[in-house]
């Protein structure tokens, strides 16, 4: 069994990345491109989402989107897309004999969308009942309502989904104005995994995007300024949906391998220390747990959970306690292990899908401009030792756990004054605001 890594750059600036595994009989194949949500102007929050949707509504070879699904249904493959903040991915899955389709399709849609006028409306109208969704949604919601407290001032903390005001304006022509800025060959990469022959696929790639031209915009970077606030966003749910964290790293920072460590033995897992003392001690919770959010400047640690008005702000406390405790004394040897044995086999057992195996592949190209080995990204884990875990809690952890950004959606009544002046103290700003209190 081989598993060869491989790059090829077009004529045009074009990245071809694979890699050829002979022991499955499938592949998986994207076309990204290094621009998201993070990247769009004000008056456009939403046309990065709402172009992903638009690429599959019919080109000149296949003029609606039925067209497109029958032709991949026929063959029993998968096709679909998908909109980050700093990068946007159409892919598909399919047996390894009908690669030669699937790098047809997708380089049809991303070059020749039709952008029609009665498709446009009609998905416009399937994107704002998406957002009405995610707004439905509190423990969906919660986490973008997190993102835009801890940075209300910068890109990073906007929802890729956009707002309704947004989406409901963009027309034919805002989507190629937008492709013709952001989708040129210098930022796209062409990422594929499974039992591949790498030249085969740099001819393919080379026959239909080797003449794509436009450009591709230097995205503006620049580093997120946290704030310290707490949001109460009022809606008549049955719980408290709940986000709490601090920033933190982002992807050229080393420290992000000492904070996924603390990340999992915080609330990665059934054992951690979150789910142990939240949900299996006391109950209080049915889901709970942590993440960590690495962008390429900066990024930020939270943890989540949903859970009854009444014990909302005991289970607050249970995590600033545990953010505590991690602050001051680390965590123990057998903690420390644990997360390292879960980390590796979770990135290693996600090897074995072909689709991982290319997000994988397109995600590092994005942001570094090669693909990093596996066995990379597993020494760095294997070199944090406890002294990097304790480090990086006490830098990112406040010694007053009252200094957190909290983000919560539930049935709250007005704003507690209380809590903000105690979030407030120091000098830090901060706040309560509650907002949409329907029905309460």
């Amino acid at each position: 069994m081989t598993h060869i890594v491989q790059k090829t750059t077009l004529d045009n600036g074009v990245r071809v990345v694979s890699e050829s595994i002979d022991s499955v009989q499938s592949v998986s194949i994207g076309i990204w491109v290094a621009t998201g949500a993070r990247f769009e102007e004000e008056s456009r929050r939403g046309i990065s989402h709402f172009l992903e949707h638009m690429l599959f509504k019919g080109t000149e070879r296949r003029p609606n989107a039925k067209d497109i699904a029958d032709e991949m249904d026929a063959v029993g493959g998968y096709l679909n897309a998908f909109t980050d903040k700093e990068y946007t991915c159409y892919y598909a899955r399919a047996l390894a004999e009908n690669l030669p389709l699937c790098v047809d399709i997708l380089s049809d849609m991303y070059s020749n969308s039709r952008f029609d006028p009665e498709e446009t409306a009609r998905e416009r109208k399937v994107v704002l009942e998406e957002i009405k969704r995610r707004d439905d949604d509190p423990d969906d919601l919660v986490h973008d309502l997190f993102a835009q407290t801890l940075y209300k001032q910068h890109p990073l903390g906007l929802p890729v989904i956009g707002t309704a005001e947004v989406v409901a304006a963009l027309e034919p022509h805002d989507l190629r104005e937008y492709m013709a800025r952001h989708y040129g060959p210098g930022g796209v990469i062409v990422a594929a995994a499974g039992n591949l022959e790498h030249q085969r696929v740099v001819d393919m790639v080379n026959e239909h995007l080797g003449g794509l031209s436009g450009q591709s915009e230097p995205p503006v970077h620049e580093f997120p300024q946290a704030s310290l606030d707490v949001l109460a966003y009022a809606r008549p749910t049955e719980q408290v949906n709940f986000c709490v964290g601090v920033p933190a790293y982002g992807q050229f920072d080393e420290d992000k391998y000492a904070l996924a460590i603390l990340d999992t033995v915080l609330g990665g897992s059934m054992g951690s220390r979150l789910f142990q003392e939240i949900r299996e001690k006391r109950g209080l919770a049915y889901s709970v747990g942590s993440y960590a959010a690495v962008h390429r400047e900066g990024g930020y640690f939270a943890a989540y959970g949903g859970t009854s008005p009444d014990t909302y702000e005991q289970c607050l406390e249970l995590v600033r306690e545990e953010f505590r405790k991690v602050r001051e004394s680390g965590i123990e040897e057998g903690e420390m292990e644990r997360a390292k044995a879960q980390y590796r086999s979770g990135i290693v057992m996600k090897q074995e899908s072909m689709s991982s195996r290319m997000n994988r592949m397109g995600a590092s190209e994005v942001y570094f401009n090669r693909v990093v080995p596996l066995e990379e990204v597993l020494e760095s884990i294997n070199k944090v030792t406890h002294d990097d875990v304790l480090r990086v809690a006490s830098k990112i952890f406040p010694e007053d756990p009252g200094q957190l950004t909290v983000a919560a959606v539930g049935p709250f009544k007005k704003p507690r004054a209380s809590r903000a002046k105690k979030a407030s103290k120091n000098g830090a700003e901060a706040g309560i605001t509650a907002t949409a209190a329907a029905g309460v």
